[in-house]
């Protein structure tokens, strides 16, 4: 079986860009490659390995990055938020108990509360064309549902809103309820403290934003959670029961780690990412398509409309595909195939001479 993969010059997949490796994670990648190769000193535990030095990483280096007393790796950052929706039940004598959504909520944590058994109940988005979710509505939630959690996107893999978590979260601890916010587009993108946004637990993802190979996620919280969130197996008192006594063992951790001094320096560059995708959208809605999500936009994560590329495709002897081979021919990709209508890019660490080629680039297919 060949197993290669498609290569574009430039790449304008959100769920990737945030993921590229770094020249130290490429390297590691092929160090650290076979199998549970991060193992051969464990103490019994994976974040108290020091050969790596995984240990530093986990216990000192994250905590100080997110803001918090502790940290985590997981397996992805849904793996993240089970983790916290699991225990937080497991603590619970109620049978039944609710997590409270934002409406642009990815699918995985839908799936995730479920995999935990419990409920949920939706805070709606203003809909089209902003998708805003306004968090005041949260609070009128927590009364009539008391729920077991309170989750916020940060922003969503969709229209890149970042909704007002401060105001969030004066609501949640007025009324006792633990606020979970998932940062999958933005940890490692952008500075995220926790301590500062006066959340409980942040989630983050380590090939979306954090330039590792993954799947790996962090999760961090404070000592307050300890006892639930790492809470010890009855059978093998060193494993952690929510961590499934160990998480990510190999290239995925490693990819991390190396990549970790690139990404504390660009977070430091996170205002001049808004701004080139800002030109982008202001560029594109030139040549005749529309960004949807929040104006003005706070996310390198863009979602297009683009009504007459459709239109064009309905002529087209390739159809819907007309637009992702038009893009290949002059090195560009990232667009799924068959997609015309309405799609996603990424601006995030393109440089402005890249965005200006993208731009010509849709200008000429237009044209």
């Amino acid at each position: 079986m060949q197993l290669k993969r498609q290569k574009f010059e430039i790449n304008l997949n959100p769920i990737q860009r945030g993921g590229i490796l770094t020249k130290e994670a490429r390297e590691a990648l092929i160090e650290f490659g076979d199998g549970y190769s991060v193992c051969d000193f464990c103490p019994g535990r994976l974040d108290l390995i020091e050969k790596p030095n995984i240990k530093n990483f986990i216990h000192e280096e994250l905590p100080e990055f997110l803001g918090c007393d502790l940290v985590r790796a997981t397996n992805g950052a849904r793996e993240a938020m089970f983790a916290v929706m699991n225990s937080l039940k497991a603590s619970r004598k109620e049978k039944k108990s609710i997590v409270l959504l934002d409406g642009n909520t990815h699918y995985s944590v839908y799936i995730a509360a479920e995999r935990a058994g419990l409920d949920l109940d939706v805070v709606e988005s203003s809909g089209y064309p902003e998708y805003k979710i306004d968090v005041k509505k949260f609070g009128e939630k927590i009364d009539s549902k008391k729920p077991l959690l309170v989750l916020l996107t940060y922003p969503d893999g969709n229209y890149g809103n970042f909704p007002d978590v401060k105001k969030l979260s004066k609501i949640c601890k007025n009324k006792g309820v633990p606020l979970l916010l998932n940062c999958a587009y933005s940890i490692g993108r952008a500075e995220i403290k926790l301590n500062n946004l006066g959340v409980d637990f942040v989630v983050g993802s380590g090939q979306k934003s954090m330039a590792a190979s993954g799947p790996i996620g962090v999760l961090g919280f404070n000592k307050e959670w300890e006892n639930i969130i790492l809470r010890k197996s009855k059978y093998y008192p060193k494993k952690e029961v929510e961590m499934l006594g160990c998480t990510s063992r190999g290239a995925s951790m490693v990819t991390l780690i190396a990549s970790f001094p690139k990404v504390k320096e660009r977070i430091k560059n996170w205002g001049e990412e808004v701004e080139k995708a800002r030109l982008f959208s202001k560029e594109m809605e030139k040549l005749g398509l529309k960004q949807l999500g929040e104006k003005p936009h706070n996310h390198d994560l863009l979602f297009l409309e683009a009504e007459f590329l459709y239109e064009i495709s309905r002529k087209h002897k390739k159809r819907g595909f007309f637009l992702y081979h038009e893009l290949k021919k002059r090195g560009i990709g990232g667009i799924k195939p068959g997609v015309t209508k309405n799609f996603k890019v990424s601006t995030y660490q393109l440089t402005r001479k890249e965005i200006n080629k993208v731009v010509q680039t849709f200008r000429e297919i237009i044209e």
